[in-house]
Formats: structure tokens, C-alpha cells, sequence
């Protein structure tokens, strides 16, 4: 009877083992699975990347006409909540400023371009990039024809400069690109003076892994600026030539300012989406580090007209 409990307690003992070495065995090829999965996604990427540039379209470019236009925002209210309150003193004095003729582009510069541009050139993939790629397409499924009209986020200021040379244009000056956005009237924002909306703008979003929420560059017309250009509000926050210079405006010249001649940081315009809706005016200023890569700024170019 004895022998037989022993029996019995070894045999138990022995199926316990097999049965714990077979969820090992099976965690060890679902563990491989896995792995021959995230190391086929990750060779993925070069293509998913490919297919995107593929779809890359040149950006329509407009014409700003010359003439004056009010530059800055002017002390218009004492309501602490008030959009004509400025959101800071950079801003400060207001200017009529005289501008040359110059073209500018309708859209942002699309993730397909970028794309373009950094193969054509042989420039290194920026790690922030081909993670977003990765992430979006594999995580969210989002097809390369949605990915080729998002905004170039991610772009460091002096990549942005060396985009725009290469097509033969610019980073538009921090007063173009103001009067591109309000026109020459002074809009409180590029559709004039009612609060931004979702119709109007992309902006207010949020997203704990920085996961870009936006729209497509050629969206965006119910908030045209005067000029007819899109998402100068909300977006993507953009690049523009100038260095930041805090008091500039008391003694920026009236005609064509290009701004500082040195600084720490590049100014950046226009908000993005994940801006307060103050952010979207067209007069709010802001500053970046040149070598910054964000999920917010991108950029578009600009063209002297002779």
C-alpha cells in the first residue's frame, strides 16, 4: 500500500515537471515568434519608408503681393482672457511693415517630400522619424498614402534650410510668414477674428507618446489665411528664417526686416496640434534650438520674387 503511494506521488511528481516544461517549451516559441515578428517589422521599415516617398507631389506655391501690413499685436483689451491681450511683449510695438513681393507654399512640407529629399540627398533617416514610421504603420495600421501628406515633423531647423535651397526657395522671414498668415489687415488669425474651431484648425490634441495627431497638408480650407495658404494655424508649428530676438520689434526696419543677426534660437510660428488655442494667432511668437527635432514643428518655403 505504501509502494503505492510512492508510485502514485512520484508519477504525479513527473506529469508536474512535464507539464511546467511544456509552458516553457511553449514561451519559448511564442517568445521566438515574436522576436522573428518585431525583426520583420523592423526590416519592413526601409520599404514602408519607400512606399511613403514614392507619393511625395511638389507643393503649389502662391504669391504675396507687396505692400505694407501690420506686424505684432497692439494693446487692445484688459480682459486676462481676451485674444487681443498679446500672450507676451515680444510682440511689442506693433509695426507697419513694407515687404517685396515674394511666393510662398500653399501647404507644409509633406513627410512624403521629406522623405524624397533625404534619399535624393543621401542623408541619414532621423532615428524620431523612422520610430514614428515604424510605430504608426505597425501599431495603427496607417497606409502610406495617409503618411505621404502629413506633415515633416521631427526636422531640425538647419535641415529645413537645406530642404528649401535645394528646390530653389527659402525659409520664409519671420515677417513673411506673419503676413502670408493675417494678410494685410492684421487677422487675429489666418481666417480673421472668430475663435479657432476643429473646423478650423488642427490644435488642442494630445497624446502621451507624442504620437503626431494631424491633418493632411492640402486639408485645411475653411481656415485659409487671406492668401489662401493652409493650416498657418495649428498643424504643424513651422521654421522660419529668422533668429529669435526678444525686443527686435522696437528697432526692426520698415522695409523687409530679416531679424537678428545671431541668436540661441530660431523662431518658430503658427502653433501646432497640440497648441492652446491663444498659440494659433497669427502674431504669437515662439523659439526653438536649431538642432531640436519635435513631434510639433515643420516647416514650408518660401521664394523672392524679382
Amino acid at each position: 500500500m505504501q509502494n503505492s503511494r510512492h508510485i502514485a506521488d512520484f508519477t504525479g511528481r513527473v506529469w508536474r515537471y512535464l507539464h511546467a516544461l511544456g509552458f516553457i517549451l511553449i514561451a519559448i516559441l511564442m517568445g521566438a515568434s515574436f522576436l522573428r515578428s518585431a525583426m520583420a517589422a523592423t526590416n519592413d521599415v526601409p520599404d514602408r519608408i519607400e512606399s511613403i516617398a514614392a507619393l511625395a507631389s511638389s507643393a503649389l506655391m502662391l504669391t504675396v503681393s507687396e505692400g505694407p501690413f501690420i506686424m505684432g499685436t497692439a494693446r487692445t483689451s484688459h480682459e486676462p482672457f481676451s485674444f487681443d491681450l498679446q500672450y507676451d511683449d515680444t510682440e511689442q510695438p506693433q509695426r507697419r511693415v513694407w515687404l517685396h513681393q515674394f511666393e510662398i507654399d500653399r501647404d507644409e512640407v509633406s513627410l512624403g517630400e521629406y522623405l524624397l529629399w533625404l534619399r535624393q540627398q543621401q542623408r541619414h533617416l532621423p532615428d524620431e522619424v523612422r520610430k514614428l514610421i515604424d510605430h504608426v504603420t505597425t501599431i495603427h495600421a496607417m497606409q502610406p498614402e495617409t503618411l505621404a501628406r502629413w506633415p515633416a515633423l521631427y526636422v531640425t531647423w538647419s535641415e529645413a534650410s537645406d530642404f528649401c535651397h535645394a528646390r530653389d526657395k527659402r525659409l520664409p522671414t519671420e515677417a513673411e510668414w506673419e503676413k502670408a498668415a493675417r494678410g494685410d489687415r492684421g487677422n487675429l488669425f489666418p481666417w480673421g477674428q472668430k475663435p479657432p474651431t476643429p473646423a478650423l484648425a488642427m490644435f488642442g490634441q494630445y497624446h502621451a507618446h507624442e504620437i503626431p495627431i494631424v491633418a493632411s497638408v492640402d486639408s485645411g480650407k475653411e481656415g485659409r489665411s487671406p492668401y489662401g495658404l493652409h493650416h498657418m494655424a495649428g498643424n504643424a508649428a513651422e521654421w522660419v528664417e529668422d533668429w529669435f530676438g526678444i525686443d527686435y520689434y522696437a528697432t526692426m526696419p520698415d522695409r523687409n526686416p530679416h531679424g537678428p543677426a545671431s541668436g540661441r534660437y530660431k523662431v518658430v510660428r503658427g502653433g501646432s496640434w497640440k497648441s492652446a488655442p491663444a498659440l494659433l494667432r497669427t502674431a504669437t511668437r515662439g523659439g526653438a534650438s536649431p538642432n531640436q527635432r519635435a513631434a510639433t514643428i515643420g516647416f514650408r518655403c518660401a521664394r523672392s520674387v524679382r
